[in-house]
């Protein structure tokens, strides 16, 4: 059985390769590369695989979810700039793809019993989604 819990968060990033020229990060990333940044409000969807507890009848606790989520993910992440704030993206461009990637890193060790963590789900605007599952 999969359950999804979601969370939203603020964070502002540019995404802009150090190796690359102006001009190339331009290319490459469009507006996005403008070195002042620009936010997002993020929606974060985080989806569970497990079997309901026969005496709780739950896949998870869901308020234990909620509080790895905030921990893990919100506090750190929330009204931040994230090339300046958050590591990795001090080193690494913080795509939504590579956003998803460090989710799943910080999340992955809260699930690694009965109830694994299936997919992360990141929306940066509400046309554009990045879901990551993991190392394939």
């Amino acid at each position: 059985m999969l359950i999804t819990r979601q969370v939203e968060f603020s964070a502002s990033h540019v995404c802009r390769n150090p190796a690359f020229t102006d001009e190339q990060n331009h290319a490459l990333y469009g507006a996005a590369a403008n070195p002042k940044g620009h936010g997002h409000n993020f929606i974060l969807e985080v989806t569970l695989d497990g079997s309901p507890d026969p005496v709780t009848g739950m896949v998870f606790d869901l308020k234990e979810l909620k509080e790895v989520l905030n921990r893990e993910v919100v506090e750190p992440m929330d009204h931040r700039f994230l090339n300046f704030e958050v590591k990795p993206f001090d080193r690494v461009v913080p795509t939504p793809e590579n956003v998803a990637i460090e989710i799943w890193r910080r999340l992955h060790p809260h699930f690694s019993g009965p109830v694994r963590l299936r997919n992360v789900r990141l929306f940066e605007t509400a046309d554009l989604y990045v879901d990551y599952s993991g190392e394939e």
